[in-house]
């Protein structure tokens, strides 16, 4: 007998985890709370509020066994910690620790402290103080907002008028402002497992709502997870530079870091330096690593089992909704859905007696692998072009890097 999983959220990074989960046999049952039409695909939807009270009476309802959390708001509301008191398995920090994601100001203070290698920053109180010092570090400027965000609170100004709108554009609060680095972006994640931890592959997502990285950004547009990303020896600087320092650090302020670190990087002509910590997957991270992976997941997470890796890499192409990252527009019924033969995890949608319609900015996360990354790129949008619904958008260029490097 397996056992029963609980995946709380209701995005493509929690279809994605449901779908994972599904296939272990060492789970009976998945449920996910309060999931997604993706995910009653694969899963039994709880339509209950991700908070602490609500998940944990239905955990001890349905006998869960473990709990996986995909996204950042209620680990930063102590959901970690609830359930922990009340001795249930679960997979995600402490509130505590998911300060690393909740505070940009905390961050970079925690990794000027840990001696971890990051961008040259000034954190204003306000946006008044921010404004004598946007011009600090020279440009291209970067402005991020000190809370969570949804991916959408860093602007980057190419000049000073453009710097002065963005202050007026992100919410009040603490502003930190960072130096422009160059690079190849990283996204390193490990299972944190309070002896140690175990790395995933690198991905690399695409945050700009446009081709060629133009435009606001976004959650992410897409990601996609190859070998070639970085090489061992790059592998072995993120962890010996970032990952050990961070938690070793964690554990010296006497808040332990435990589930997943992702680690949002610069592979700059110095070496990795920091762009962000998140404390959970990121999205569409996920979707892409997932469709990859060659592991049991269940038993990664609850035995620490390594995990293991297709050679074929993985492509996850995301369709927005009308006037995303702003305004956006719902309700459109979405069609070529049954058609598409890639694995289409659902992230902003809903069923209706129309049928799935669009219910949020970011859609679906339209996910292949192939022989080449060329293959898995021509795969995903071979169906993407198959779905269609008004005012969709998406990103031609998702691995596009990496076909340009390779």
């Amino acid at each position: 007998m397996g056992i029963n999983v609980l995946v709380v959220g209701s995005g493509g990074r929690e279809h994605a985890l449901a779908w994972k989960l599904a296939q272990s046999p060492m789970v009976a049952q998945v449920f996910a709370a309060p999931g997604n039409p993706g995910t009653a695909q694969v899963a039994a939807n709880l339509p209950i509020p991700a908070e602490p009270a609500s998940l944990l009476a239905a955990a001890a309802e349905l006998s869960i066994g473990l709990t996986v959390v995909g996204p950042e708001v209620p680990l930063v509301a102590g959901l970690t910690d609830a359930f922990r008191a009340a001795g249930r398995t679960i997979i995600g920090p402490s509130q505590a620790a998911a300060q690393l994601e909740a505070s940009k100001a905390f961050s970079k203070a925690f990794m000027i402290e840990a001696g971890i290698p990051t961008a040259a920053s000034f954190t204003a109180p306000d946006t008044a103080t921010a404004a004598g010092h946007i011009g600090d570090f020279g440009y291209p400027a970067v402005l991020k907002a000190d809370g969570l965000a949804a991916g959408k609170g860093v602007v980057i100004a190419q000049n000073e008028r453009e710097a002065r709108e963005a202050l007026e554009t992100l919410p009040p609060g603490r502003i930190v402002i960072e130096e422009f680095l160059t690079g190849e972006e990283v996204s390193y994640i490990v299972l944190a497992t309070g002896e140690g931890f175990l790395p995933l592959q690198a991905s690399q997502d695409h945050k700009a709502i446009g081709d060629g990285d133009t435009g606001p950004n976004t959650g992410g547009m897409g990601a996609y997870c190859d070998g070639r990303i970085i090489n061992e020896h790059q592998a072995r600087q993120i962890e010996d530079l970032v990952i050990q320092p961070t938690l070793q650090h964690m554990a010296a302020r006497g808040t332990p870091f435990t589930g997943f670190l992702y680690a949002g990087l610069m592979m700059t002509s110095a070496g990795p330096r920091v762009l962000e910590f998140n404390v959970r997957l990121g999205d569409p991270e996920t979707q892409a690593l997932l469709h990859r992976m060659d592991s049991d997941l269940a038993a990664a997470l609850l035995d620490r089992e390594p995990f293991r890796w297709r050679p074929d890499p993985s492509v996850c192409v995301v369709m927005a909704a009308q006037g995303y990252p702003g305004t956006v527009r719902t309700g459109d019924v979405i069609h070529g859905l049954d058609q598409a033969p890639a694995t289409v995890f659902h992230a902003g949608t809903r069923a209706t007696g129309r049928g799935i319609e669009t219910a949020g900015g970011r859609v679906l996360g339209v996910t292949e692998s192939g022989a080449t990354l060329q293959d898995a790129v021509d795969r995903a949008y071979a169906a993407v072009r198959m779905i269609s619904f008004d005012g969709m958008q998406f990103r031609t260029d998702i691995g596009h890097k990496g076909l340009r490097r390779w």
